[in-house]
C-alpha cells in the first residue's frame, strides 16, 4: 500500500478518538477495520493509543485516548496540519475561531492544540515530530476525507479559507456538497446541517472522519453487529457509497466506498 511522506499544511493529517471505554472501543474498530495496535505510555500525557494496518508494525491511522471525564461525550477529532501551531491559532482567533487547548507536546510525536470555527466545530492542529500523521490514506481502512456540517456555509468557506488556504467546489446532484480543496486536490467536504437533522445527528456544527472501505453496505452490516447504530443509511452520491454511523460508544464517523475508476 503506498504510504504517506509527509502532509501538506492544511491537510487532514489524523484523526483520534476519545472514548470512556478503551478495551470495548478497540475492540470495535478492530473487528470493523481490522486495525491492530499498541499502547503509549508518557509521563505528561497518559497512555494513547495507535491503531495501525495490517499489523502492530503497520502504518499509523489513527489514535485514541480516555475521556478525561465521564460526563463528556464521545467524539473523533480531526487535526490539520500546521508548521506552526501558534501563527495558525493566530489566525483563527482573527478569524472569530477559539483556543480550547493551548498547544502543548505529547512525547516526542508532535505538537497539538485544540480550537473551534465560529460555529463551535471542534477541531485540533498538528505539528507533527515523531508521527508525521496518518502513515496511510486513500486505502481501505484508512481515512479518505472529512467533512464539516454546519449551519452557514458562506461562512465557513470563508474560515476555513482564511486558515488553511482551502478552495471549495460544487458537487451537482440531490445533496447541496461543497467540496474542500487544497489547491487542486480535494480533502474533504461540507454539508447543511439541515439536510443531516432528520437523520439525528443533532443541531451543532461537527466534523465527521470517512474512512473508506471496499463494501459499505457490508461495513454498516459489519459494524452494527458489534454495536454500532446507523444515523445516515448507505446513500449513493459523487465521493461514492457512504453511510454515517455512531460507534459504540456515540462517537459519529462515516464509510465510504468510492465509485469506481
Amino acid at each position: 500500500m503506498p504510504e504517506m511522506i509527509r502532509h501538506a499544511p492544511g491537510w487532514p493529517a489524523w484523526v483520534d478518538l476519545l472514548t470512556p471505554d478503551l478495551a470495548s472501543s478497540k475492540a470495535f474498530y478492530s473487528e470493523l477495520f481490522g486495525w491492530h495496535g499498541y499502547t503509549l505510555t508518557t509521563p505528561s500525557f497518559g497512555d494513547y493509543e495507535i491503531f495501525t494496518l495490517g499489523d502492530a508494525q503497520g502504518p499509523e491511522v489513527a489514535g485514541m485516548q480516555e475521556l478525561p471525564d465521564d460526563t463528556q461525550a464521545s467524539s473523533w477529532t480531526c487535526y490539520f496540519m500546521t508548521e506552526d501551531v501558534r501563527a495558525t491559532l493566530e489566525t483563527i482567533r482573527d478569524e472569530g475561531g477559539q483556543e480550547l487547548i493551548a498547544p502543548f507536546w505529547i512525547a516526542d510525536l508532535g505538537e497539538m492544540a485544540l480550537c473551534c470555527d465560529r460555529e463551535g466545530a471542534d477541531f485540533a492542529l498538528w505539528r507533527p515530530g515523531n508521527l508525521r500523521g496518518a502513515g496511510v490514506v486513500d486505502e481501505p481502512s484508512s481515512m479518505c476525507r472529512v467533512e464539516l456540517a454546519c449551519h452557514d456555509a458562506e461562512e465557513a468557506r470563508r474560515f476555513y479559507g482564511r486558515v488553511f488556504g482551502w478552495n471549495v467546489a460544487e458537487r451537482q446532484g440531490p445533496s447541496r456538497r461543497t467540496e474542500w480543496r487544497l489547491g487542486e486536490w480535494p480533502l474533504g467536504g461540507l454539508v447543511s446541517i439541515d439536510e443531516l437533522r432528520p437523520h439525528g445527528l443533532g443541531d451543532q456544527a461537527h466534523w465527521v472522519p470517512f474512512f473508506q472501505v471496499t463494501d459499505c453496505d457490508a461495513a454498516v452490516a459489519r459494524a452494527a453487529r458489534y454495536g454500532a447504530r446507523p444515523l445516515l443509511p448507505a446513500t449513493d452520491a459523487s465521493l461514492g457509497r457512504y453511510a454515517v454511523m455512531a460507534d459504540p460508544v456515540g462517537a459519529h464517523l462515516a464509510v465510504v466506498a468510492p465509485p469506481e475508476p
